[in-house]
C-alpha cells in the first residue's frame, strides 16, 4: 500500500529530532555532523532521521566536491497548512464561544451566552 505524501510528511513531523533538524535548516543549509552536534545520538542515528525526511520530502541533499550539504524543502509543509488550515474554522468558532462565555462570567452571569 502507498503512503500518501501528507502521512509521511506527519510521520517525519512526529519525532521531536526531526522537528529539531528542520528547526536548523530553517536557518540555512547543514553537514551532517553539524546536524548531529546538539544531540546526545549518534551521526548514524541523525542520519537515519534524515533518510526520513528525505523520504517525505522535507530535505535535500546536495554534492558539493566531498561536502554534502543537507536543505530544508519546506514544500511539504504549505500542505500541510493547508489541511490544517481547512480545520481553523472549527476552532476559532470554540474560541469565539469560550471568549462569549469569558465575557458573561466577567459581567457576572456564571450561566454564560444565552443561545
Amino acid at each position: 500500500m502507498e503512503v500518501d505524501r501528507l502521512s509521511q510528511t506527519f510521520a517525519a513531523l512526529a519525532d521531536p529530532t526531526r522537528r529539531a533538524i528542520l528547526a536548523r535548516l530553517s536557518r540555512g543549509e547543514a553537514s551532517v555532523s553539524e546536524l548531529t552536534e546538539p544531540f546526545a545520538i549518534s551521526m548514524p542515528a541523525i542520519s537515519r532521521h534524515l533518510k526520513v525526511l528525505e523520504r517525505a520530502g522535507l530535505v535535500t541533499r546536495a554534492r558539493q566536491a566531498q561536502w554534502r550539504p543537507v536543505q530544508l524543502d519546506a514544500a511539504p509543509l504549505v500542505e500541510v497548512a493547508g489541511w490544517v488550515e481547512r480545520y481553523r474554522r472549527y476552532w476559532d468558532a470554540d474560541f469565539d464561544r469560550m471568549d462569549a462565555y469569558l465575557a458573561q462570567l466577567q459581567k457576572g452571569d456564571p450561566d454564560g451566552p444565552k443561545q
